[in-house]
């Protein structure tokens, strides 16, 4: 049976419940992220994990989940977003029990590898239903606004969660919290959600599976790696074969018969100016969380449950930033004016930072809270342009480029502002500190009581390479205010004539 709704119909009851239900699998998947920060302890201590596989454990969830997404994206749009959803909430629900009581970090490694499969399901699937859902443009763009809150937020509460959960309960407590969610999900989901796929795909171009993760995860492990290890040649070599596969996957997706993504999603006014906002503003969020993470732990010398109950207050603002950002453009505004809007508050946020001291708490969680709101007002509003750009039917592979742009953005942000922390850090330590606390304020912290002041010179040291990495976001998000303005200037949301079949459940 197929439904055809207009394309200013307004969503009802229905649609906002279903919401509801989305926004389940979402907060899970994206808490999934930082959930281990304060169960890796416990787990270490129960499984034994080597050092590599401890690494592996923690990792792997997102190196899996970003090497994915475009092709459950573009899955998605054939099988339909709602099957795919079920299907994902199945294997998320699955190996989350499979993880919770792991007898070994092989299991557990491999529990979260199907973990990030489930999540690259779940992701594209929330948002290109969310798309089919809300053809309103107005509605659409209140409902990307949650989307986005949620979001944001779900990386902040996955690590307080944890934190709570191994001090009462087992780290495994950590993984049963997802169960529930999903059952929900998977009760509800064939009753309130719509199926949305498009009706004239060709067949899947399996040969774009393998080259879109040859092309993302070597890129996004040796950003990762490089705030930590430096710039290591390998590190360098694995970003430079990642490269050069991304060039064989466009190359692959211009001539296909039937691409996994369709070229034709850039011809769309404003849609790749959308990818590339959206990448440099998960750039600005993650390259500072680099730093405030760690200044409230090593710092500030609080305990992980506290740094991350501290790093909470910023997330209050969050949810405030998306409708007035949305009310602003219904109102008239021009969305370039806000997105440019909101590049100017990251940066500002990163200019507060760039003021902080060894022992200025509120200052650094103002200016958290400052870069926050500046770009969670960016993401709404330059995912609703995306996904109001893109063809209703192309809604999986749209939300998946734009996802992956986020992971890309996030670990450029964190090498390149981890690299000129650690530079000034370097810098600023004195020769005749032990190697080991020249490297990093981890390893000079484990050595102080050898070398009496060595670690308030490492914090001073720390701090004022965090200073220094401020001050290149604040130029880089000023940098990228200007570049909005002119990539925006004149672009607005178009809608699709036709909407795409919607299957009833």
């Amino acid at each position: 049976m197929t439904n055809s709704t207009s394309t200013n119909s307004r969503a009802g009851r229905r649609e906002w419940t279903a919401l509801g239900v989305l926004m389940l699998p979402l907060l899970l998947v994206s808490m999934d992220v930082s959930v281990l920060y304060f169960a890796i302890p416990s787990i270490s201590a129960d499984l034994e994990p080597s050092g590599t596989q401890q690494l592996w454990i923690f990792d792997i969830y997102a190196f899996v989940l970003a090497g994915l997404l475009m092709t459950m994206g573009s899955l998605g749009d054939r099988i339909g977003h709602r099957r795919l959803l079920l299907i994902g909430a199945t294997a998320f629900g699955a190996a989350s029990l499979l993880a919770a009581y792991a007898n070994s970090a092989e299991t557990l490694i491999a529990a979260r590898a199907v973990l990030g499969i489930g999540g690259a399901t779940l992701m594209p699937s929330t948002m290109a239903l969310l798309r089919t859902m809300f053809t309103d443009p107005g509605q659409r763009a209140k409902a990307i606004g949650l989307w986005s809150g949620v979001m944001t937020a779900g990386i902040a509460l996955g690590s307080v969660m944890s934190g709570v959960l191994v001090e009462y309960f087992w780290w495994g407590s950590v993984f049963l919290v997802n169960l529930p969610a999903m059952a929900l999900l998977l009760v509800l989901g064939p009753v309130l959600l719509p199926e949305s796929r498009n009706p004239a795909t060709g067949r899947f171009d399996w040969l774009s599976v393998p080259l879109s993760m040859a092309a993302v995860l070597p890129v996004i492990y040796g950003l990762k790696e490089i705030p930590s290890e430096g710039w290591n040649v390998r590190y360098v070599v694995s970003i430079t074969v990642g490269l050069l596969f991304a060039a064989l996957f466009v190359h692959r997706q211009r001539t296909a018969v039937s691409p996994m993504i369709d070229p034709a999603l850039f011809r769309g006014r404003g849609f790749a100016p959308a990818v590339a906002l959206n990448l440099v503003s998960a750039f600005g969020i993650m390259g500072s969380a680099y730093f405030t993470t760690q200044y409230l732990q090593s710092v500030l010398d609080k305990s992980a449950l506290e740094a991350a109950l501290w790093a909470l207050l910023p997330s209050v603002p969050i949810g405030g930033a998306a409708p007035v950002a949305t009310s602003l453009v219904q109102k008239g505004v021009a969305r370039a004016r806000v997105v440019t809007a909101g590049f100017v508050i990251a940066a500002a946020g990163f200019v507060v930072l760039a003021f902080a001291g060894t022992d200025s708490l509120w200052l650094v969680l103002t200016a958290c809270a400052v870069l926050a709101v500046g770009g969670v007002v960016v993401m709404s509003q330059i995912m609703d342009l995306a996904m109001g750009t893109a063809p209703a039917e192309r809604a999986g592979a749209a939300s998946s480029l734009m996802e992956t742009g986020s992971e890309f953005g996030g670990a450029l942000g964190m090498a390149l502002l981890g690299s000129i922390g650690t530079a000034v850090y370097r810098h600023e330590m004195p020769a005749s500190a032990p190697d080991v606390a020249r490297e990093t304020l981890g390893g000079a912290l484990a050595v102080a009581d050898r070398v009496p002041g060595l670690a308030t010179v490492a914090r001073e040291a720390f701090t004022s390479g965090m200073q220094g990495a401020a001050i290149g976001g604040a130029v880089f998000l000023a940098g990228a205010a200007v570049l909005a303005a002119v990539m925006l200037r004149g672009v607005e949301v178009r809608e699709p004539v036709e909407e795409p079949e919607k299957a009833a459940a």
